[in-house]
């Protein structure tokens, strides 16, 4: 595997109320590259809890994301990632210069039914296996 950091890279994603979106990201993330990658995950609105829908499917997959905390985004969570991934937090969303920033356009979880959910877990999953492609070189084993 060809690494393009000097350290472990980091990766932040964010969305506004850091509950769902960012949240299924972190754990396909964390399930696929385990601590090869720093792992943040963060909002710029924080709720209250992890979505529920969010937390069943990505059970149905084996991740468990039921230990979530929503927490709000702060400069230092910036300027510790190397990547951070936007999902629909607009313009809160700044990036320390040097930092990459890819805008992932995905629908909002938020009062959706599982079969909705589903469906963006699985297009995050595709998301995220992308990302690892790019920043290790190297295909992703399931």
């Amino acid at each position: 595997m060809t690494r393009r950091f000097e350290t472990t890279p980091g990766v932040l994603f964010l969305c506004i109320h850091n509950s769902g979106r960012s949240q299924i990201a972190a754990g396909w993330l964390r399930h696929l590259a385990g601590d090869t990658v720093r792992v943040l995950s963060a909002g710029s609105e924080p709720g209250e809890a992890v979505n529920p829908t969010a937390v069943a499917v990505m059970a149905e997959v084996g991740i468990d994301i039921a230990g979530a905390q929503p927490r709000r985004w702060t400069p230092e969570m910036m300027a510790d990632a190397d990547v951070v991934v936007a999902m629909g937090c607009g313009d809160e969303c700044t990036v320390v210069p040097g930092t990459r920033l890819l805008d992932w356009e995905l629908a909002d979880p938020a009062g959706q039914g599982p079969d909705m959910v589903r469906g963006l877990r699985d297009e995050i999953e595709v998301q995220v296996r992308s990302l690892l492609d790019e920043i290790f070189d190297r295909e992703v084993a399931d």
